[in-house]
Protein backbone atom coordinates (compact mmCIF):
# COMPACT_ATOMS: atom_id res chain seq x y z
CA UNK A 1 0.00 0.00 0.00
CA UNK A 2 2.74 2.68 1.20
CA UNK A 3 4.78 1.47 -1.86
CA UNK A 4 1.82 2.24 -4.11
CA UNK A 5 1.18 5.50 -2.94
CA UNK A 6 4.72 6.50 -3.37
CA UNK A 7 4.94 5.04 -6.94
CA UNK A 8 1.58 7.48 -7.20
CA UNK A 9 2.28 10.29 -5.78
CA UNK A 10 5.62 10.54 -7.77
CA UNK A 11 4.22 10.18 -11.26
CA UNK A 12 1.27 12.71 -10.60
CA UNK A 13 4.01 15.27 -9.08
CA UNK A 14 6.48 15.12 -12.07
CA UNK A 15 3.18 15.11 -13.80
CA UNK A 16 2.81 18.54 -12.87
CA UNK A 17 6.59 19.08 -13.16
CA UNK A 18 6.20 18.64 -16.86
CA UNK A 19 3.58 21.24 -17.34
CA UNK A 20 5.56 23.61 -15.48
CA UNK A 21 8.25 22.97 -17.21
CA UNK A 22 6.85 23.06 -20.49
CA UNK A 23 5.22 26.33 -19.62
CA UNK A 24 8.61 27.71 -18.33
CA UNK A 25 10.22 26.38 -21.63
CA UNK A 26 12.65 25.17 -19.55
CA UNK A 27 13.19 20.94 -18.44
CA UNK A 28 16.38 21.88 -16.37
CA UNK A 29 14.21 21.53 -13.31
CA UNK A 30 13.48 18.26 -13.51
CA UNK A 31 16.93 18.03 -11.50
CA UNK A 32 15.58 20.11 -8.62
CA UNK A 33 12.01 18.32 -8.42
CA UNK A 34 14.27 14.69 -8.60
CA UNK A 35 16.23 15.48 -5.37
CA UNK A 36 13.46 16.46 -3.53
CA UNK A 37 11.46 13.75 -4.70
CA UNK A 38 13.49 11.25 -3.51
CA UNK A 39 13.43 12.93 0.21
CA UNK A 40 9.74 13.52 -0.01
CA UNK A 41 9.15 9.98 -1.05
CA UNK A 42 12.10 8.58 1.75
CA UNK A 43 10.39 10.53 4.66
CA UNK A 44 6.37 9.46 3.70
CA UNK A 45 7.47 5.66 3.76
CA UNK A 46 9.28 6.56 7.17
CA UNK A 47 6.34 8.17 8.17
CA UNK A 48 3.73 6.12 7.20
CA UNK A 49 5.36 2.74 7.73
CA UNK A 50 7.67 3.55 10.62
CA UNK A 51 7.09 2.86 14.34
CA UNK A 52 8.65 6.45 15.17
CA UNK A 53 12.44 4.70 16.78
CA UNK A 54 15.06 6.84 16.83
CA UNK A 55 16.27 4.08 13.64
CA UNK A 56 13.58 5.75 11.77
CA UNK A 57 13.95 9.21 12.94
CA UNK A 58 17.36 9.42 12.06
CA UNK A 59 16.82 7.65 8.63
CA UNK A 60 14.52 10.38 8.03
CA UNK A 61 16.58 12.91 9.22
CA UNK A 62 19.72 12.04 7.05
CA UNK A 63 17.69 11.68 3.46
CA UNK A 64 15.64 14.96 4.72
CA UNK A 65 18.92 16.78 5.26
CA UNK A 66 20.24 15.56 1.66
CA UNK A 67 16.97 15.95 -0.16
CA UNK A 68 16.53 20.02 0.63
CA UNK A 69 20.22 21.20 0.34
CA UNK A 70 20.43 19.73 -2.74
CA UNK A 71 17.24 20.25 -3.91
CA UNK A 72 17.55 24.06 -3.15
CA UNK A 73 21.17 24.09 -4.56
CA UNK A 74 20.04 22.70 -7.81
CA UNK A 75 16.69 25.40 -7.47
CA UNK A 76 18.68 28.18 -7.71
CA UNK A 77 21.20 26.91 -9.94
CA UNK A 78 18.45 26.92 -13.08
CA UNK A 79 16.58 29.69 -11.46
CA UNK A 80 19.77 31.96 -12.13
CA UNK A 81 20.40 30.24 -15.46
CA UNK A 82 16.80 30.80 -16.83
CA UNK A 83 16.09 31.01 -19.42
CA UNK A 84 18.83 29.15 -20.43
CA UNK A 85 18.28 25.66 -20.15
CA UNK A 86 21.21 22.91 -19.29
CA UNK A 87 23.31 21.80 -21.89
CA UNK A 88 22.01 17.97 -21.25
CA UNK A 89 18.34 19.26 -22.39
CA UNK A 90 19.12 21.51 -25.03
CA UNK A 91 20.49 18.72 -27.07
CA UNK A 92 17.25 15.88 -25.71
CA UNK A 93 15.87 18.86 -27.46
CA UNK A 94 17.76 18.23 -30.46
CA UNK A 95 17.56 14.71 -30.48
CA UNK A 96 13.67 14.66 -29.93
CA UNK A 97 12.71 17.22 -32.71
CA UNK A 98 8.95 17.19 -33.64
CA UNK A 99 7.74 15.57 -30.03
CA UNK A 100 9.61 17.27 -27.65
CA UNK A 101 7.23 17.92 -25.34
CA UNK A 102 5.67 14.46 -25.73
CA UNK A 103 9.20 12.71 -25.86
CA UNK A 104 10.12 14.99 -22.15
CA UNK A 105 6.55 13.82 -20.70
CA UNK A 106 8.01 10.04 -20.36
CA UNK A 107 11.33 11.36 -19.78
CA UNK A 108 10.06 12.80 -16.48
CA UNK A 109 7.70 10.19 -15.53
CA UNK A 110 11.10 7.73 -15.94
CA UNK A 111 13.10 9.94 -13.49
CA UNK A 112 9.35 9.49 -11.01
CA UNK A 113 10.12 5.62 -11.32
CA UNK A 114 13.89 6.18 -10.81
CA UNK A 115 12.94 8.64 -7.49
CA UNK A 116 10.64 5.70 -5.97
CA UNK A 117 13.64 3.19 -6.65
CA UNK A 118 16.25 5.28 -4.91
CA UNK A 119 14.31 5.77 -2.16
CA UNK A 120 12.79 2.46 -1.68
CA UNK A 121 15.75 1.90 0.91
CA UNK A 122 13.69 4.04 3.43
CA UNK A 123 10.88 1.66 2.78
CA UNK A 124 12.72 -1.32 3.95
CA UNK A 125 14.21 0.67 6.93
CA UNK A 126 10.29 1.66 7.87
CA UNK A 127 9.26 -2.06 7.27
CA UNK A 128 11.80 -3.96 9.25
CA UNK A 129 10.29 -5.64 12.24
CA UNK A 130 13.63 -4.55 13.93
CA UNK A 131 13.93 -1.23 14.94
CA UNK A 132 16.68 -1.61 16.84
CA UNK A 133 20.16 0.08 16.73
CA UNK A 134 23.11 -1.34 15.40
CA UNK A 135 26.51 -1.09 14.18
CA UNK A 136 25.02 -0.49 10.76
CA UNK A 137 22.97 2.64 11.66
CA UNK A 138 26.43 4.03 12.95
CA UNK A 139 28.35 3.21 10.20
CA UNK A 140 25.65 4.22 7.87
CA UNK A 141 24.78 7.84 10.01
CA UNK A 142 28.88 8.67 9.70
CA UNK A 143 29.43 7.48 5.95
CA UNK A 144 26.12 10.10 5.15
CA UNK A 145 27.50 12.80 7.25
CA UNK A 146 30.52 12.73 5.68
CA UNK A 147 29.50 13.09 2.31
CA UNK A 148 26.72 15.71 3.08
CA UNK A 149 29.48 17.67 4.57
CA UNK A 150 31.53 17.12 1.38
CA UNK A 151 29.28 17.71 -1.28
CA UNK A 152 28.55 21.24 0.59
CA UNK A 153 31.61 22.23 1.22
CA UNK A 154 32.87 21.68 -2.60
CA UNK A 155 29.59 23.70 -3.81
CA UNK A 156 30.19 26.22 -1.58
CA UNK A 157 33.68 26.50 -3.08
CA UNK A 158 32.54 26.62 -6.37
CA UNK A 159 29.63 29.02 -5.56
CA UNK A 160 32.47 31.34 -4.34
CA UNK A 161 34.53 30.74 -6.75
CA UNK A 162 33.00 32.21 -9.76
CA UNK A 163 31.03 34.82 -7.88
CA UNK A 164 35.08 35.98 -7.61
CA UNK A 165 36.32 35.63 -11.11
CA UNK A 166 34.48 37.11 -13.97
CA UNK A 167 36.41 35.51 -16.35
CA UNK A 168 34.58 32.51 -17.83
CA UNK A 169 37.20 30.85 -18.99
CA UNK A 170 39.47 30.40 -15.54
CA UNK A 171 39.26 26.97 -13.68
CA UNK A 172 38.36 26.46 -9.94
CA UNK A 173 41.40 24.77 -8.42
CA UNK A 174 40.41 25.98 -5.27
CA UNK A 175 40.06 23.58 -2.06
CA UNK A 176 38.87 20.67 -2.79
CA UNK A 177 38.70 21.01 -6.10
CA UNK A 178 41.91 21.31 -6.32
CA UNK A 179 41.99 17.34 -5.88
CA UNK A 180 39.17 16.27 -7.67
CA UNK A 181 37.67 17.51 -11.37
CA UNK A 182 34.04 16.66 -9.28
CA UNK A 183 34.55 16.36 -5.46
CA UNK A 184 30.64 17.40 -5.70
CA UNK A 185 30.19 14.19 -7.62
CA UNK A 186 32.63 12.01 -5.57
CA UNK A 187 30.72 13.18 -1.83
CA UNK A 188 27.46 12.51 -3.91
CA UNK A 189 28.19 9.00 -4.36
CA UNK A 190 29.83 8.59 -0.86
CA UNK A 191 26.14 9.46 0.53
CA UNK A 192 24.47 7.22 -1.05
CA UNK A 193 27.15 4.25 0.29
CA UNK A 194 25.94 5.74 3.71
CA UNK A 195 22.57 5.43 2.82
CA UNK A 196 23.55 1.91 1.81
CA UNK A 197 24.78 0.86 4.62
CA UNK A 198 22.32 2.20 7.28
CA UNK A 199 19.71 0.15 5.51
CA UNK A 200 21.71 -2.46 5.39
CA UNK A 201 20.69 -2.90 9.19
CA UNK A 202 17.03 -3.84 8.26
CA UNK A 203 16.06 -7.27 7.10
CA UNK A 204 15.80 -6.77 3.21
CA UNK A 205 18.18 -3.47 3.59
CA UNK A 206 21.63 -5.45 1.86
CA UNK A 207 19.31 -6.10 -1.47
CA UNK A 208 19.23 -2.01 -2.51
CA UNK A 209 22.50 -2.03 -3.71
CA UNK A 210 21.80 -1.55 -6.85
CA UNK A 211 20.84 2.69 -5.62
CA UNK A 212 24.51 3.34 -5.08
CA UNK A 213 25.59 1.50 -7.87
CA UNK A 214 23.20 3.22 -10.25
CA UNK A 215 23.86 6.57 -8.83
CA UNK A 216 28.02 5.94 -9.09
CA UNK A 217 27.29 4.65 -12.89
CA UNK A 218 25.01 7.42 -13.55
CA UNK A 219 27.81 10.05 -12.27
CA UNK A 220 31.03 8.41 -13.90
CA UNK A 221 29.25 7.53 -17.26
CA UNK A 222 25.69 9.53 -17.94
CA UNK A 223 24.74 12.51 -16.63
CA UNK A 224 27.62 13.65 -14.39
CA UNK A 225 30.92 14.02 -15.56
CA UNK A 226 30.83 13.09 -19.15
CA UNK A 227 28.32 15.61 -20.04
CA UNK A 228 29.82 18.34 -17.88
CA UNK A 229 33.42 18.00 -18.74
CA UNK A 230 32.39 18.44 -22.43
CA UNK A 231 30.03 21.38 -21.58
CA UNK A 232 33.86 22.93 -19.71
CA UNK A 233 36.51 22.10 -22.41
CA UNK A 234 33.66 23.62 -25.12
CA UNK A 235 33.61 27.20 -22.59
CA UNK A 236 37.16 26.84 -21.29
CA UNK A 237 38.96 25.61 -23.89
CA UNK A 238 42.94 24.55 -22.94
CA UNK A 239 42.33 25.78 -19.28
CA UNK A 240 40.14 22.64 -18.60
CA UNK A 241 42.57 20.60 -20.98
CA UNK A 242 45.58 20.98 -18.61
CA UNK A 243 43.39 20.83 -15.54
CA UNK A 244 42.08 17.59 -17.08
CA UNK A 245 45.98 16.11 -17.24
CA UNK A 246 47.09 16.89 -13.69
CA UNK A 247 43.74 16.37 -11.51
CA UNK A 248 41.77 13.05 -10.73
CA UNK A 249 38.70 13.12 -12.28
CA UNK A 250 36.50 11.78 -9.35
CA UNK A 251 38.37 10.45 -6.05
CA UNK A 252 40.00 13.56 -4.32
CA UNK A 253 43.98 12.83 -5.17
CA UNK A 254 47.28 15.22 -4.55
CA UNK A 255 47.40 16.78 -8.49
CA UNK A 256 50.02 15.75 -11.00
CA UNK A 257 53.07 18.44 -11.69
Amino acid sequence: MAFGLGLLGMLLVFCAAWMWARRCDNYSLVDAVWAFGIGLTGSFWLIVSGTGSMKHWVAGVLVAMWSLRLGWHLERRIRRAHPEEDARYTRLREVWTGRVASAFFWFFQAQAISVVLLALPFLLIAADPDDGWSIWESAGLAVTLIGIFGEGLADRQMSRFKAGKPDSKAVCQEGLWRYSRHPNYFFEAIIWIGFYVYACGSEWGWATGYAPAMIIFLLLRVTGIPPTEAAAVLRKGDAYRRYQETTSPFIPWPPKR
